[in-house]
């Protein structure tokens, strides 16, 4: 998060690279392939599918951002979903998004913490309960976990448990708690594969890396004063373009994603228990599906044709 931030003396810290409406980001680690898409500003979408057709396995989802303060820090409060489908056993998971703590920021060092308990519900009657802790004044851990595997309707028997720090290692027990150990995760020893993108001379004026390349240069520089005009740039021509888009009475429309009025969508119904449903999407953000045809035929470079994001200009 630090890592985001600039300062710029009396304006304070600010945030360099705020995602703006109609805003891609494509990416790739072999197989695997990832469209992400900034599908509403107000209030703030982010909708994203990531799929690899070779094993069979995709995933679809979105999120909202609702932030507040709180007396122990500032509250990022998720609304939205994924489901991860796996073709080899015809199963659908469906995965909430937890919610984020953000602390520390009366020491100067702010640091974010996922909280709250949530339950993650496979298609073959499998549910995984997990509670997400941080630490308090005086016990507990940062970014501590606590998991149970159990079938539905069989809460109090379950198969295995889960206990740790997500951020250090976690323990797998099998049974209750008390259980035996079949398995330690130290997630710094886990290897990751970087994702990679087109370069930048290939990418659409849409595309992140372009998009923000002036706003990343001026930072790399460590030039504090450039950085704020080549952010200032985009700002102004995405204001300019939805007051175009009032004044011509013209919606903007994303070019990967459809969004759902009535929240009816069959896996996701067949999924959700009713305490869940209710955390899972609101009005304002709507409910946000990826257009796969869009994906494989219609949707060509130039994205918007001679619109650029940080021209604030429609034809």
């Amino acid at each position: 998060m630090r890592d985001q931030q600039y300062g710029t003396g009396e304006e304070g810290v600010k945030k360099p690279l705020n995602a703006f409406l109609g805003e891609v980001f494509l990416a790739r680690e072999g197989e695997t392939k990832l469209v992400s898409e900034q599908v509403s500003h107000h209030p703030p979408v982010t909708a994203c599918y990531l799929f690899n057709d070779e094993v069979g396995i995709r995933a679809e989802g979105y999120a909202c951002q609702e932030t507040s303060m709180r007396t122990s820090g500032v509250l990022v409060k998720q609304i939205g979903h994924a489901i991860l489908h796996l073709d080899k056993y015809d199963e659908d998971y469906l995965i909430p998004l937890p919610d984020v703590k953000v602390k520390g920021l009366l020491t100067g060092t702010p640091y974010p913490e996922l909280e709250g308990t949530y339950h993650i519900i496979a298609s073959s009657g499998f549910v995984a309960e997990i509670d997400f802790s941080g630490k308090g004044l005086l016990k507990g851990k940062k970014n501590s976990v606590d998991a149970v595997l159990f079938k539905e309707g069989n809460r109090e028997q379950p198969l295995y448990t889960v206990e740790g720090q997500w951020s250090e290692e976690m323990r797998v027990h099998k049974g209750g708690e008390k259980g035996e150990v079949i398995e330690t995760i130290n997630v710094n020893t886990l290897e990751t594969q970087p994702l990679q993108v087109e370069n930048l001379e290939k990418q659409d004026d849409w595309e992140s890396g372009k998009a923000w390349a002036g706003v990343i240069a001026a930072l790399n520089a460590g030039d504090m004063q450039r950085t704020v005009d080549e952010k200032s740039k985009i700002e102004e021509a995405q204001r300019e373009m939805r007051k175009l888009e009032e004044e011509k009475g013209v919606k903007w429309e994303p070019l990967f994603f459809t969004k759902i009025h009535d929240h009816r969508d069959p896996v996701l119904e067949g999924l959700a228990l009713e305490p869940v449903k209710e955390a899972l999407f609101s009005e304002r953000s709507g409910m946000w599906k990826f257009n796969l045809e869009k994906w494989k035929s219609s949707v060509q470079k130039p994205f918007h044709g001679s619109l650029k994001p940080n021209v604030g200009k429609i034809e």
